[in-house]
């Protein structure tokens, strides 16, 4: 599939310079465009992204955007983390351009095929994972795109790779337009980023666009379990090759959940407590889930699913066996940090919604002391209710969040509104007992206090240490 637009000599603009942006304007002016590159913030960390386009002769500015400039331009890319109400997307002269996601613009120039996982919890998880089974398949694969490193920069840097194996958010899939994974993973959807988006409908749509563009010797595995997952069967009718995975064992179809009589009965399942393939490559069992590296019956969903869309790339059992039972899982996810008396911190904070957190809170049978909150994301908390009720023994609350969270719950379980994380893993250090978990799970973005979830568990991973280990041996 082609470029819709030229490149060579064209006017573009690049908007915000996070990773993405930062990574796509290299891209763009490596391969001939005259680069515009501007960012509407002036952190640390956008002054050092400037910096670094300026070195490498790109024209930037930090602070705010030239309308005048973007308008000239043939068209713009736009990062993820800038919102579609950003004022300058909203601008006539702006919208009017031809605006892409930077997921599309290096879609153009990749080298290798794709295989794109999307989402809204595990998402790190799966993509971390297939690339994990891949390699030990002996395939070179990249993986990139929501997850570390930007799809942008594996493009400029690893041309000779296999495969590209992608994290893709919802906000990436919205300004697509030739964005086409050979292989795409859809793992589950629930509410999420509804601060942004009018309804979860809206979000769907945007989900539902990483198929759009597949076609029949294309593979698309989906979530069984997962009503509006499966729902998507639909689009792929006439489109890419449908596969399942599915913890129940049973891939037939079941009424109401998207899929028809004659959609096929293929994919990854566990049978018999093993992860197992069915009519696929390497069909059989493939490793008990009582082995798998990663604990959790959510791990189980992201174990399958990236044991499918392994299989459709021809990586053999025994090679995804072996990465099953190795992979030590990602950092920020369920991630232990520090343990003394009794004790265990666990860094969660790429939980970001409430749905995540759910998943968390019954990952353990421990009594829990949780961290909740960072800026609101338009979820209602009332979901977090019946794991707290069972498991926590005080909810601590910080950031801008921490009063609705405490309005919320409080009338059912125990809140306490700490401000900020530090003071939250200081009470947590005293509140929590032999035998319970500290658990950062937020359920929230981390922008109002912290430049992303990386650096909000690096700060609770720091503080936890402090905390059972502090300067000078004494608490």
């Amino acid at each position: 599939m082609s470029a819709p637009e030229r490149i060579e000599g064209a006017r573009v603009g690049v908007i915000g310079l996070a990773r993405s942006g930062t990574a796509v304007a290299r891209l763009l002016a490596e391969r001939g465009a005259r680069v515009y590159a501007s960012d509407a913030e002036r952190r640390d960390e956008t002054r050092g992204s400037a910096a670094a386009l300026l070195a490498a002769g790109i024209d930037v500015e930090i602070g705010g955007h030239d309308r005048g400039r973007l308008a000239a331009c043939d068209w713009i890319v736009v990062s993820p983390g800038v919102p579609p109400s950003a004022p300058i997307l909203l601008d006539p002269a702006i919208a009017g351009r031809p605006i892409y996601s930077e997921i599309e613009v290096a879609s153009w120039l990749a080298a290798a095929p794709i295989a794109a996982i999307t989402g809204t919890n595990g998402k790190t998880t799966t993509t971390a994972l297939l690339g994990a089974i891949a390699r030990e398949g002996g395939l070179d694969v990249a993986v990139a795109g929501n997850i570390g490193e930007a799809f942008s920069a594996a493009v400029r840097e690893r041309r000779t790779v296999d495969w590209y194996v992608l994290e893709v958010s919802s906000f990436q899939l919205a300004r697509i337009a030739t964005f086409r994974p050979r292989v795409a993973v859809v793992l589950n959807v629930a509410p999420d980023h509804l601060d942004v988006y009018p309804d979860l409908e809206a979000y769907v749509a945007d989900k539902r666009r990483i198929l759009e563009n597949m076609g029949p010797e294309d593979d698309l595995v989906l979530n069984r379990e997962d009503p509006v997952v499966a729902d998507f069967a639909g689009d792929a009718r006439a489109g890419p090759a449908l596969h399942w995975f599915d913890r129940t064992g049973n891939l037939a179809a079941k009424a109401g959940t998207g899929a028809t009589a004659d959609s096929p009965r293929r994919g990854a399942a566990v049978v018999d407590g093993w992860i197992a393939l069915v009519d696929e490559p390497g069909e059989g069992r493939i490793l008990p889930v009582d082995r798998l590296g990663i604990p959790g019956a959510h791990n189980v969903q992201n174990a399958l699913a990236a044991t499918a869309a392994a299989a459709r790339r021809g990586v053999g059992p025994e090679a995804i066996a072996r990465a099953l039972a190795t992979f030590p899982g990602v950092p920020h996810r369920l991630e232990t940090v520090a343990e003394e008396d009794g004790v265990r911190f666990v860094n969660d904070s790429k939980a970001t919604n409430v749905e995540s957190t759910v998943v968390a809170i019954e990952a353990f049978d421990a009594p829990l002391v949780v961290i909740l909150g960072g800026r609101h994301k338009g979820s209602p908390y009332a979901r977090l209710l019946p794991g707290l009720e069972a498991r926590a023994r005080r909810v601590l609350a910080i950031g801008e969040a921490a009063d609705r969270i405490a309005g919320e719950l409080g009338g059912v379980v125990d809140v306490e509104v700490a401000g900020t994380l530090e003071r939250a893993v200081e009470r947590a250090r005293e509140i929590a007992r032999p035998g319970d978990v500290v658990l950062l799970s937020p359920a929230c973005s981390s922008y109002d206090q912290f430049e992303n979830y990386e650096r909000r568990g690096d700060a609770f991973r720091d503080l936890a240490r402090r905390a059972v280990c502090p300067p000078g041996g004494a608490r």
